[in-house]
This record gives C-alpha cells, sequence and structure tokens, in this order.
C-alpha cells in the first residue's frame, strides 16, 4: 500500500495494484470490522474524488482540481442582503484559501478564480 488517508468516515487508498486487488483490500477491512459497512468508489478516467478534491493521474504525477458536486450551486449570501459583511466576507475568505492552500496548478487556479468571482 502506498498511502492511506481518512477523515472522518471518508478513506483514499492508493496502492500498486500488482500487490493485491481492490477485492482483497476491501475484504480485509470488512474483516477487521464486521459490523461497517464499507462502500467502494473506484477511479474512473484516471480520476478520483476524495473530499473536495479531484486527484488526477497523469503519467507519474498526480494533479489535483477542486471538486463541486454536480448539485452544488456555488451561492453564497448576496453582497445586498441584509446578512452582517462578517458573514459575506467569510464566504469570499473560504473560497480563496481553498484556491490558495491547495495543490493547483496555474490553470487550474486561474478557472478556480473565474468561478469564485461569477459567484460573488
Amino acid at each position: 500500500m502506498k498511502g492511506y488517508f481518512r477523515y472522518v468516515d471518508d478513506i483514499l487508498i492508493v496502492y500498486k495494484e500488482n500487490h493485491k486487488t481492490i477485492k482483497e483490500i476491501l475484504g480485509l477491512f470488512h474483516s477487521l470490522s464486521p459490523g461497517l459497512n464499507f462502500t467502494l468508489e473506484l477511479e474512473e478516467f484516471n480520476r478520483i474524488n476524495y473530499l473536495d478534491l479531484t486527484i488526477m493521474r497523469e503519467e507519474n504525477k498526480l494533479t489535483f482540481d477542486i471538486f463541486r458536486k454536480p448539485t452544488i450551486t456555488d451561492a453564497i449570501v448576496p453582497s445586498d442582503s441584509c446578512r452582517p459583511i462578517e458573514h459575506k466576507l467569510a464566504a469570499i475568505r473560504f473560497f480563496t484559501n481553498k484556491i490558495q492552500t491547495y495543490n493547483l496548478d496555474f490553470a487550474k487556479k486561474k478557472k478556480n478564480k473565474k468561478k469564485r468571482k461569477q459567484t460573488l
């Protein structure tokens, strides 16, 4: 196994398939915790979503993008609403911090900044 990453109830496993299959790893998890039901999401088209990231496998490296569920509206507090200014600024900081702290390449940062501007 190359890596095991867990956040609350989401687990991401990076592994070499020539050692074990994912079905064997899933069976191991079920045998360790028989009371829990683990579900499996496989990589499709060299990409998988984990939390709010899309992880893409390109040649010998991983690249990242911000994942948005298809149902997301990206709506934030309208600037002309009667909400406190702190709420409005917090939403802007949230989007900005995501773009700045994630390991995104230049094109993906630019795309996400454009998306952020559309929501303001």
